[in-house]
């Protein structure tokens, strides 16, 4: 097999006059399953379709996505693997320099909100085609919502970009249906009642069950009905249990059929035994190449979906809370092809998902009833129900790390702490990570330990996290090993005020740990903590909640994670003030600061606070670089 075609030419090559379906997508063309238009273009060829890519088509000229005519069926168009608001701009809204997902990391080769431009682009050319729009950007736009770059309530994706049809999640279980229907003869433009799609009625006369939020106007004005209409619809993301949701916008109504069931572990194994290149498309060669597959390149996927509740987070309304795992056979499979990749160097850099420890379903009763609607598995403490059993994705890495040619498995996308120490093998299985799967540090994401700001968040209390290290450390001392954590903080999130800043700030110190990835709260569509952010309210309980929204309190918060930069001096000088904390600022061991900014000596990150060196708790290192990380 050879990559799918991406010119008119490719397709003739292939015998292909005509296509099926024309995919756009806002990413250049790598053929690799951890990309969304690889994927669902696979399955499309593999059930016999004749489809094309048009990777990133000039927007500034409608003819560029007319490269292979009118497809005999549909137009699918998704912006890429990231939002494209969130691939251009940081959170302070400043263009971003590179886009990774784009030929030399050159920005500006899609167009902002990607997916609307792309269908006007196609309307204008072809009038009333059939279009069906997915990914990322269209699954978390598929009701109205809140767009923090133009700092407003949003229509829905559906009426923006005239689509016929949305596929909200990762989108294969619906497909299947719906190529399965195409093939006994049924015209896109009446199927409209698949689970895990979205489209628009004039009239829901003949419409039973759903439940109506209200309507965009509504909650356009009124905050206390978005929060109230958002937690209607994050407890409707239940495939067993989700009833259709309706949304009226003026005369229209965008209708949410209920979610797609998970995917069994055989349909997971079908989607990653595709004929995948797992590389860039050859045309990027002389342009520098993709970046976006140097870190999944050499990596696995062995499960989806994440059962761990953290508010900041869109994985609720995109992946699910409900685990869908591949075999291990199927897993074994794939390393087994990697290895003989022209690029192997014997070294698998992850196997894992959104959490790389969360691979078996969170309880028996998720895999009848789908996850709970008005409670979270890990939070505030572990359901009584909860599963907790690491042996059979340590059993995968071992028998991955024994294949021939493999030299050394990583674990790189991060565990969940609290769930590890539930486990009660705990120590034999920290032992084993520590022993075999660690280049030398763990990723972890506490994300910060003020307990007022973790609620919010949907994380466990401090005390897990520091518990969790303890742990860690005892056993590589154990071990005779230097090994780290680097755990991911975020500034400025809703309920997050100086005060809890001040405190992650003095647990830094404490610790002698300056972070190197640092990420100010991004309002996304699609979660709870942009609800938060929005409303000032929290949507379950309507409990008021403080937001730092100014630029300036959200620069001293930031400012106070790295508060020994002689750079962020004023802010956080400015914030001790405000908070009556000038007992911080002085010559003493326990001052954040140094009372004479001309005055601080020592290098510009700080000498003692750069390394990690025998703290009482974290026993982390870390180096200091100004980025901001994106999930």
């Amino acid at each position: 097999m050879d990559f799918l075609p991406i010119t008119m030419n490719e397709a003739k090559k292939r015998g292909w006059n005509e296509l099926d379906f024309v995919f756009i997508t806002g990413d250049a063309y790598v053929d690799h399953p951890s990309f969304g238009h690889a994927i669902i273009s696979r399955i499309i060829e593999d059930k016999g379709f004749k489809i094309g890519i048009i990777p990133q088509p000039s927007w500034t000229d409608t003819k560029s996505i007319t490269i292979y005519g009118k497809p005999k069926i549909a137009f699918l168009v998704s912006a890429g693997n990231l939002d494209s608001m969130v691939a251009h701009y940081t959170v302070n809204k400043k263009p971003r320099s590179e886009d990774f997902y784009s030929p030399n990391n050159k920005r500006g080769l899609r167009p902002d909100r990607s997916t609307i431009v792309y269908c006007n682009m196609i309307r204008k050319e072809y009038g009333n085609v059939p279009i069906i729009i997915g990914g990322i950007e269209a699954s978390l736009r598929r009701f109205a919502h809140y767009d923090y770059w133009q700092d407003k309530v949003r229509a829905s994706i559906l009426i923006d970009s005239s689509a016929d049809l949305l596929i909200y999640g990762m989108g294969e279980k619906p497909l299947f249906e719906i190529l399965e229907r195409l093939k006994k003869g049924e015209n896109i433009k009446d199927i409209k009642n698949v689970n895990g799609t979205c489209y628009v009625a004039k009239d829901i006369s003949e419409l039973k069950d759903y439940i109506m939020l209200n309507s965009f106007e509504e909650v356009q004005n009124n905050k206390v009905l978005y929060a109230k209409s958002f937690a209607i619809f994050y407890k409707e993301q239940n495939p067993f249990t989700g009833k259709t949701l309706v949304q009226q916008h003026k005369t229209l109504y965008v209708v949410q059929n209920p979610p797609s069931m998970p995917l069994t572990t055989q349909e997971m194994d079908y989607v990653y035994s595709l004929p995948y290149q797992r590389e860039y498309h050859p045309i990027y060669e002389s342009q520098g190449g993709i970046k976006a597959i140097e870190e999944v390149r050499f990596s696995i996927t062995s499960h989806r979906g994440c059962f761990g509740g953290c508010n900041f987070c869109s994985l609720h309304f995109h992946q699910g809370r409900i685990i869908q795992k591949r075999s291990k056979e199927s897993i074994v499979e794939e390393v087994k092809k990697l290895v003989n990749h022209p690029k192997f160097k014997g070294y698998i850099h992850d196997i894992g998902g959104p959490t790389a420890n969360f691979r078996i379903p969170a309880c028996d009763k998720q895999l009848k009833y789908g996850a709970c609607k008005d409670r979270q598995c890990l939070f505030p403490k572990p359901c009584e129900n909860l599963k907790v059993d690491h042996s059979e994705y340590f059993d995968i890495l071992e028998t991955v790390s024994k294949i021939k040619g493999v030299k050394k498995v990583f674990i790189r996308s991060g565990i969940r702490f609290d769930y590890f120490l539930l486990d009660k093998n705990f120590i034999k299985y920290i032992e084993d990570l520590a022993k075999n799967y660690i280049s030398g540090q763990l990723k972890l994401a506490p994300e910060h330990i003020s307990n007022n700001v973790l609620k919010l968040m949907g994380k466990p209390p401090c005390e897990v996290y520091d518990r969790f290290v303890n742990k860690y450390f005892e056993v590589n001392k154990k071990l005779g090993k230097k090994q780290y954590i680097i755990p991911y903080l975020m500034s400025s999130h809703p309920g997050s005020t100086l005060k809890d800043a001040i405190e992650l700030a003095l647990y830094l110190k404490k610790n002698r740990f300056i972070p190197d990835q640092v990420q100010d709260f991004y309002p996304t569509p699609g979660t709870v903590s942009t609800t938060m952010f929005y409303t000032g309210l929290n949507p379950f309980t309507l409990e008021k909640v403080y937001i730092p929204k100014d630029i300036k309190e959200k620069n001293m918060q930031r400012a106070l994670l790295h508060f020994n930069d002689p750079d962020n001096y004023d802010n956080v000088k400015k914030a001790l003030e405000i908070a009556k904390r000038t007992d911080l600022i002085g010559n003493h061991k326990d001052a954040l600061i140094k009372p004479d900014k001309n005055n601080i000596g020592g290098k510009k990150n700080g000498s003692n606070n750069r390394w990690e060196k025998n703290s009482s708790a974290s026993k982390a290192r870390g180096k200091r670089k100004d980025k901001t990380t994106k999930r």
